[in-house]
């Protein structure tokens, strides 16, 4: 189990992680969620000795990360892919991490298997792609078979087999009754694989709960009717109380109505339906909703005044690619 306690860093006058407080459980695969610059990474370096918090405290098992003995052997992480020696050779880079820890030097080929690198453990780190980097941090993290482990953006570079293992994996960590904490972007990726979600802006907690609570608190769960007596549908809703807005293309969208209620209306009414279903929105839809106002870097789209940054002048009439590259000789 991991604890964070009031923790808080500040770089100067930056604030980057504001009195963060929640627990991480063993059991489940817990998400941890944020825009960028929330201080998603900061925190996660805190957890792991790596930076040292302004105030706070983070335990592990009960524990400061400092304190522990042969730390991966309690703790696996993946925090940076290229943290590695490239001179080295795979099967080199992991024996020395396990002789650090007095991890057995056959638990090194046990995982260079597991994440399918055994063909090329005799390869230097230097020459292995983004996704080669990824599988041989986490046989990193894997190689103490510790009971808490911790992935940042751990499938970055992975070809969808390899998306599909470390989903996989990460699942059976967690059912195997470990701590599994792991930070993404990839939203879609996060709903397939996470049960609970940490969500953090601007350094601040805003959410600590279960993946379904998340999605139905944060966002709008409807249901979609089409009919070709859509007025008379309309009404006969209304009658019935049902909180009804008029959707695109002729539908309607009622709010935190039973399907099966609203089919049963259609019927008693003699009422034709083309199409009743219901409408629940996806994680990133419940993501987007929460962290809008915590954002910090916002991109617009087009070439118009939005694209133009603040005290600059406007691109001239050659383009933007000309004044892009003007403004990158200026420094800006």
């Amino acid at each position: 189990m991991i604890e964070v306690s009031a923790l808080t860093k500040r770089y100067g006058d930056k604030l980057a992680v504001d009195d963060l407080s929640f627990t991480v459980r063993p059991g489940v695969v817990t998400g941890f969620l944020g825009p960028n610059g929330s201080g998603k990474s900061t925190t996660m370096r805190m957890m792991l000795g790596l930076d040292k918090p302004t105030r706070g405290r983070v335990l592990i098992d009960g524990k400061p990360y400092a304190a522990l003995d042969e730390p991966l052997t309690q703790v696996g992480a993946l925090l940076d892919a290229k943290a590695m020696h490239g001179g080295r050779s795979a099967r080199n880079h992991l024996l020395c991490l396990a002789q650090s820890n007095g991890i057995p030097a056959g638990r090194v080929d046990e995982v260079l298997d597991t994440v399918g690198l055994t063909a090329v453990a005799k390869k230097r780190a230097k020459g292995f792609s983004l996704g080669m980097g990824q599988r041989l941090g986490i046989a990193g993290a894997l190689l103490g078979d510790p009971r808490i482990l911790m992935f940042d953006e751990p499938v970055n570079g992975l070809d969808p087999e390899g998306i599909h293992w470390i989903r996989n994996l990460m699942r059976s960590l967690a059912h195997q009754g470990r701590t599994v904490f792991v930070s993404s972007h990839l939203m879609s990726e996060m709903a397939l694989t996470a049960e609970h979600l940490v969500v953090i802006g601007r350094g601040k907690l805003l959410a600590d709960t279960s993946m379904a609570d998340f999605i139905r608190d944060n966002s709008r769960t409807y249901v979609r009717l089409r009919s070709p007596e859509r007025e008379r549908l309309l009404d006969v809703l209304r009658q019935e109380g049902v909180s009804v807005t008029e959707g695109a293309e002729g539908t309607l969208e009622a709010d935190h109505a039973d399907p099966a209620r609203l089919g049963e209306l259609a019927h008693e009414n003699g009422l034709v339906l083309h199409e009743l279903s219901p409408q629940s929105a996806s994680l990133e839809d419940a993501f987007m909703q929460l962290t809008a106002q915590t954002v910090e870097y916002h991109a617009h789209t087009g070439a118009g005044p939005a694209a133009v940054p603040p005290g600059a002048a406007p691109p001239p009439p050659g383009g933007v690619q000309g004044w892009g590259e003007n403004q990158d000789r200026k420094g800006n």
